[in-house]
């Protein structure tokens, strides 16, 4: 199968405009996403999907592939559907722009169940939750699966809601292992035919409540295979977050 990696990027974000050319350690965030997706050993090309030349620049200044989109795009699934459209692959795994440090390996272990069940359409991440602050945070989205590893629901609530202990939770419920809650990691993976079909599919109630567009696909009944993984990356969402990532890729090197 012909798996390409597209990552959405556009400079006008709304907590942190420019933040795809941000740098870190001497390269553009936007590098260091297409140097560590390109380390996949599934994925056989990466694009960068933007409508702003100065990211095609920096791409271009690296040796990267971009194509560029429509501006007026609402959302990335629907830049990333645009490039997807036009291209020769059976599966479409969109990496965001903003995870500089994610782990080659994350993606994966995200594609590999394609590879074994037909029947998977769409797909994504999941890690522990090893803190109450992200267990209560609403920039960290929770998921809860099924007993197949499909996803239930995502949300930016506490999941699930410990009715009987939630005076007793802290940080060690989560760390020692007490509780096994889990935060999705905003990677996904299509197959092609999908993508193109869900990017058309109407906004949904839950979706619009909780700004989170995974939640269109259960709403239309199609099953999201969740993974669990070891690994932990660091969305960079803020000017904060970007000096965490920063600290982060030195204490690597």
């Amino acid at each position: 199968m012909n798996i390409i990696a597209v990552i959405p990027a556009r400079y006008a974000s709304t907590r942190f405009p420019g933040k795809a050319l941000a740098e870190i350690g001497n390269k553009p965030m936007i590098q260091h996403v297409y140097e560590r997706t390109a380390r996949a050993s599934l994925v056989n090309s990466v694009i960068v999907a933007t409508d702003d030349e100065r990211i095609q620049q920096a791409v271009a200044g690296f040796g990267g592939i971009c194509r560029m989109t429509r501006p007026n795009h609402e959302t990335g699934t629907d830049r990333l559907a645009e490039v997807a459209a036009g291209l020769d692959a059976d599966i479409i795994v969109n990496v965001q722009g903003d995870e500089p440090l994610i782990e080659p390996e994350m993606i994966d272990q995200a594609i590999r169940p394609f590879l074994d069940d037909p029947a998977i359409r769409m797909g994504t991440l999941k890690t522990r939750i090893r803190c109450l602050h992200d267990f209560l945070s609403p920039n960290v989205v929770k998921v809860v699966t099924d007993r197949d590893d499909n996803a239930l629901y995502f949300s930016r609530s506490p999941l699930p809601f410990f009715r009987d202990k939630w005076k007793d939770l802290k940080d060690e419920s989560f760390s020692c292992g007490k509780l096994f809650c889990h935060k999705h990691v905003g990677l996904y993976v299509y197959r092609k035919d999908f993508l193109l079909e869900f990017a058309a599919m109407s906004p949904t109630f839950l979706e619009i409540s909780e700004k989170l567009e995974q939640l269109r696909a259960l709403e239309n009944g199609v099953a999201i295979r969740v993974v669990e993984t070891e690994f932990e990356s660091i969305g960079v969402d803020t000017p904060d977050d970007l000096v965490k990532a920063r600290e982060r890729f030195n204490q690597l090197q």
